[in-house]
């Protein structure tokens, strides 16, 4: 059985039901599928949105939380996954899979991969994610014989690639549950990072990876963690807090190399001026300083505010 979780906060109604259609669509898949949505305190609830797909009520598995964010949410439908589980896939409520999506990554899981994820196309973008940022070639790796088009072995190393650049997109990413069952996302990163961290932590610990370089997902226009984030948004400043914070971790968790922890540090202090000049910003502009973050930034991040006067003093004088 395939599981997928979908993570549900909207505010306005029908953004779900395109998810759903694209799952109803599915063709071609060769093991049974199960939908868990979590609906996270969504201020468009999400049962009339499936009661409006054609799913067999057994079928479908909806769970109601109070808010706790996208990775609590993903979580709590991990928990709820079916003892017959083996692949768990990921869908945002605003993103769309091709026809074909869960077939292609059944194919290729089944070969003996534990971890796959596809090209897709961001929002209003008319070229995919994997041509815009470069970041995989799939040329560079492995044809999988006798599988559908597109599909690949990657070959290389993808935890360096996810600090420099991050490939993945969530909402293509479908791994062997089976073997992974205890993974679980931070549940203290609500802005950033935390798919990051969890797709790491599976490669740490030996997962296999195949790709598609066909593009399998439109992302859409929903409430995520870039919708109202410019400068001086509560959004931005939250996802500038989580960014740093998720480097920071990332070098506590993981016995990095000495080119990466050069990498993160560099990371560290761009976020550092970009959370300075979001406060500058909030100055100029009069606008409301919002206490709790600063508390949880002094307190995750002192040298923020210990290099501020500096950081502000470049940012006034125009050097970088």
């Amino acid at each position: 059985m395939i599981s997928i979780v979908i993570p549900y906060y909207q505010r306005t109604p029908g953004i779900l039901a395109r998810a759903l259609a694209s799952v109803a669509a599915q063709r071609g898949c060769p093991m049974p599928i199960h939908l868990i949505v979590v609906d996270d305190a969504s201020p468009a609830p999400a049962e009339p949105e499936i009661s409006a797909v054609m799913f067999p009520a057994d079928s479908i598995t909806l769970v109601r939380q109070p808010n706790a964010g996208a990775g609590a949410a993903r979580n709590a439908g991990l928990d709820r996954a079916p003892k017959t589980t083996r692949y768990i896939a990921f869908l945002d409520s605003d993103d769309e899979w091709s026809p074909d999506h869960l077939a292609h990554a059944a194919a290729a899981l089944g070969s003996g991969y534990d971890f796959y994820f596809a090209d897709h196309h961001q929002l209003g973008q008319t070229t995919s994610a994997f041509a815009r940022a470069a970041r995989i070639r799939p040329d560079h790796h492995p044809t999988l014989e006798n599988l559908p088009d597109g599909l690949h072995a990657y070959q290389g190393d993808m935890f360096d690639q996810i600090i420099r650049g991050n490939p993945i997109g969530t909402s293509t990413v479908v791994y062997d549950f089976a073997r992974h069952a205890a993974q679980r996302f931070k549940v203290e990163f609500t802005n950033a990072g935390e798919d990051y961290l969890f797709w790491m932590q599976l490669v740490r610990r030996g997962a296999r990876i195949a790709f598609s370089s066909r593009s399998q997902a439109q992302y859409g226009k929903g409430v995520n963690i870039y919708s109202g984030s410019g400068w001086g948004s509560e959004n931005h400043l939250l996802r500038l807090h989580d960014e740093l914070r998720y480097r920071k971790v990332t070098a506590e968790l993981f016995p990095l190399t000495p080119l990466q922890r050069t990498y993160i540090r560099s990371s560290v202090r761009t976020l550092r001026v970009a959370f300075i000049r979001d406060l500058l910003h909030r100055v100029a502009h009069r606008k409301k300083m919002p206490l709790k973050i600063l508390r949880s930034q002094l307190g995750m991040d002192p040298w923020t505010f210990g290099q501020a006067p500096l950081i502000a003093l470049q940012l006034l004088m125009g050097i970088r």
